[in-house]
């Protein structure tokens, strides 16, 4: 996510977020006056921004901080090092301050950060991913790039002279990886993967700095040539690696284990639901949603020939097959293989319109475009929300859209479409854009605090979206249409199953045959989508459960908000005040939203 044009500067607004509450629409009080304690806690998120730029500057260049654009992370040795020093430093100076002292604004962000600083120093002692996950260094590489060519934050002529510098030291990212990866360690899905991903880089040169090259004045686009040529010989050298050296020897297990898993999950979702917690609800969540889908299949498949039977009180196969058989009314209604963007840029005004029409949310001003998902992050996820930071201002959102690969079969690409109908597009635009994570970014980065921004929480914005979907639904979009319904609710099983496969895999050594079953059979995804996820599953730990998660905490929220405000509840005024916090974990949201204790 890039970020642009700073309304003032970093210091300026870290003395802001660090001392004042979000505007709410009902709050009517001053901001609480600054403690010695909000002060030096203050002071400390300063300069742990600041040190966190210039340790990563990819990161600062996506948050919208360009002092350090012409950088590159250091993942030698010595630049882990240098990392670990100060997060142990920060952390030390961070528990000496009295939180309880602070404003309730800054006790969530005292919380925020220290969950991050130990989460850091895990990470690099215990997890270690920079010496068994080669991905951690191509994704690098191609942000390192994307982030500075896909938004015009400065003069086009000042991103390619950083874009040239940073091309000069990805030789020395690949070094590095060579010298830090140890092909005993490195599980085979990821060396494949990467394999396939690491020319993605340039095309991210031929296709965003290329093109650009002659608005270079003589010798600047000599330099840019040069560091082209030399990327591309680096490119290629690291490729022969990969394929001679590293896919070969690729023993390592993607199965994180218990241990690490639960610490991971811990720091990543900053939810009180435990691992055991989080199965229990989805296991009950999967057998409620089968039960509502079987409903409404009885209702759209009544009258019609050959269908199967639904009887009031189905055995397990009969609910089976009433459901997939009102599924397939759904798929029957797809678009075309190149149509696929298309569709989502009509669902984008649909979704548009009935929000404003309904009043659900405050709309957003930003611009927003749809476009095909750069090649360096395709084979992870089908699309994403990209939006710009609360240091980069009135720049385009992108919502991207994975495009269907060119080698595919026919049959893998009508399974896919099954998956993606024209109303599972519907979904998906929703999810990623309005109202949900477009909207919701929108949002979140006017709230002041640069550092709740920075450590922004994955849980609180897929758990945003989910919910995002389910008041679309609840509130008859599509005019109420019941395969739409159906369509949302099986996209409500997707994020249960994540919920359920990551811990399975990573923890319980779920095989891919009963991944499949789960995906494919019980919550009734194409096999393009189940195969896709079961490649993720392996890829990543600890994100997927972020949807169920996210989204049961949201529900939560709104039910026990609803029984505070009794008569005076409005969704429009709900949503636009959870919104207003930020991006926290949900569990602050609820605690500034019903003015319990900051814990």
């Amino acid at each position: 996510m890039s970020r642009l044009l700073r309304l003032l500067s970093l210091c300026a607004l870290l003395v802001a977020c660090s001392s004042s509450p979000p505007q709410k629409a009902e709050a009517i009080s001053d901001p609480p006056l600054m403690s010695n304690a909000d002060e030096h806690f203050a002071d400390l998120s300063r300069r742990w921004l600041d040190g966190y730029f210039k340790l990563s500057p990819v990161g600062a260049t996506q948050i919208g901080e360009h002092r350090y654009d012409g950088e590159l992370d250091d993942l030698s040795e010595a630049g882990r090092r240098r990392g670990l020093e100060f997060s142990r430093g920060m952390l030390a100076e961070l528990e000496k301050i009295d939180r309880s002292k602070l404003t309730r604004e800054n006790q969530v962000d005292y919380s925020i950060l220290r969950n991050q600083l130990r989460s850091d120093i895990w990470n690099v002692e215990t997890l270690q991913s920079w010496a068994w996950d080669p991905l951690v260094y191509s994704q690098l590489a191609g942000g390192a790039l994307y982030s500075l060519m896909a938004r015009d934050f400065a003069p086009l002529p000042e991103r390619l002279r950083s874009a040239t510098a940073r091309m000069e030291k990805l030789p020395d990212l690949f070094t590095q990886m060579h010298a830090n990866l140890d092909p005993a360690r490195v599980p085979k899905i990821h060396a494949d993967t990467v394999s396939k991903q690491n020319k993605g880089v340039l095309s991210l040169v031929d296709g965003l700095i290329v093109p650009h090259a002659k608005e270079l004045p003589e010798a600047d686009r000599q330099r840019l040539e040069a560091a082209i040529a030399g990327l591309r010989h680096a490119v290629e050298q690291n490729q022969t690696w990969i394929d001679r050296e590293l896919v070969p020897n690729a023993k390592g297990d993607f199965r994180i284990g218990a241990e690490r898993y639960d610490a991971k999950l811990a720091f990543a979702l900053n939810s009180p639901l435990t691992r055991q917690d989080i199965r229990q609800r989805a296991e009950a969540a999967l057998k409620s949603t089968r039960e509502e889908m079987y409903g409404i299949a009885r209702q759209v498949l009544a009258g019609k020939r050959k269908a199967p039977p639904t009887p009031e009180k189905p055995t397990e196969a009969q609910q089976q097959k009433a459901i997939q058989a009102a599924l397939e009314l759904a798929y029957a209604e797809r678009p075309k293989r190149d149509q696929v963007i298309a569709t989502a840029e009509a669902a984008l005004a649909s979704a548009s319109e009935f929000v404003r029409a309904k009043n659900i949310v405050g709309m957003p001003d930003a611009p927003l475009k749809i476009i095909p998902m750069p090649e360096f992050q395709r084979g992870v996820a089908l699309a994403y929300c990209d939006s710009p930071g609360p240091l980069d201002k009135n720049l385009d959102t992108f919502y991207a859209v994975s495009p269907i690969p060119n080698d595919w079969t026919k049959k893998q690409v009508d399974s896919f479409l099954r998956e993606y109908n024209t109303r599972s597009i519907e979904e998906l635009t929703i999810h990623e854009a309005m109202p949900g994570h477009y909207l919701q970014l929108w949002h979140s980065n006017k709230y002041p605090s640069v550092l709740r921004a920075v450590l922004s929480s994955g849980a609180f914005i897929e758990g945003w979206a989910m919910f995002a979907e389910k008041v679309m639904a609840d509130e008859g979009y599509l005019d109420g249409d019941p395969l739409y319904r159906l369509v949302h609710l099986k996209w409500d099983l997707r994020a249960i199953a994540n919920a359920l496969l990551d811990q399975a895999i990573h923890v319980d050594g779920m095989t891919r045959e009963q991944a499949m079953r789960l995906m494919t059979v019980q919550t009734f995804q194409e096999e393009r989508e189940a195969a896709g996820k079961w490649v993720r599953a392996q890829l990543t730990s600890a994100q997927l459960p972020t949807y169920f998660v996210g989204w049961q905490e949201h529900l939560d929220l709104r039910a026990e908000t609803q029984k505070r405000w009794g008569d005076t509840f409005a969704l429009r005024r709900y949503n636009d005040t959870v919104l207003s916090f930020g991006s926290p974990p949900v569990r602050y949201a609820r605690q500034l939203m019903l003015e319990q204790p900051i814990e």
